[in-house]
């Protein structure tokens, strides 16, 4: 039987969760800018056809509980840390980063997303976090699964002064299906594929198998934008 799984006052976990999340990412998040060369780049995905046709009524970072239920999603849980910077490796602050991914069962939050009567009703589906001083963000959330005919894949976009300026997919580093997936292929560049890959890794002195994984975004802007 599996230990139960604790889980903080809901208003506790999100005036908590940059905290928690600045601590997971290992410091990651810390780089000065200038330091390096322009970085590439992240690449753009396709947003898919599962951009949820009806947002939840809860679109916190939580995607494991839905508004203040105590039952959690079923998955490997997942804390998703990362910044978004410009070229130059300068953070962007108060940029809006969502998410969007399959439930444990393989089923998106959209009608046409898989087979409704296999949905994990306790999975949230979507998130939105708005960045901090350092570009950083944070989601808790559960590790993709396949489904037919797609590799693992969390969707991601991001926004700057309420323009999108970023759809794209994380992918998991070293899965089976990364290279059968037709729309990775698509990005035939090594070094631009290699930005899309993300290691989940256990997080250390956890008690029920709680993953680490951190996506670095690079985002293109206008003057106007920036």
């Amino acid at each position: 039987m599996k230990s139960p799984i604790y889980l903080p006052p809901r208003r506790t976990f999100l005036r908590q969760s940059i905290v928690g999340a600045t601590a997971l990412a290992g410091g990651a998040w810390f780089t000065q800018p200038g330091l390096f060369a322009d970085e590439l780049l992240t690449p753009s995905m396709t947003e898919g056809p599962f951009y949820p046709d009806k947002l939840p009524l809860d679109t916190d970072n939580d995607l494991l509980v839905l508004n203040d239920t105590i039952t959690p999603a079923v998955g490997e849980i997942t804390h998703l840390t990362g910044k978004v910077m410009d070229q130059k490796g300068n953070p962007i602050r108060n940029a809006r980063v969502e998410i969007w991914q399959v439930d444990g069962q393989g089923v998106y939050l959209h009608s046409k997303g898989g087979d409704r009567n296999k949905q994990d009703k306790n999975f949230q589906g979507f998130g939105r976090f708005t960045t901090g001083l350092k570009g950083e963000y944070y989601f808790r959330t559960v590790k993709p699964v396949p489904y037919p005919g797609r590799t693992p894949h969390i969707h991601v976009a991001v926004y700057v002064k309420n323009k999108r300026v970023l759809t794209t997919q994380c992918l998991i580093n070293g899965h089976a299906l990364n290279g059968q997936d037709g729309l990775f292929k698509r990005i035939q560049d090594p070094a631009l594929r290699k930005t899309l890959l993300v290691d989940f890794n256990p997080l250390a002195g956890s008690r029920i198998g709680e993953l680490t994984a951190n996506f670095d975004m690079v985002v293109g802007l206008t003057p106007d934008e920036s």
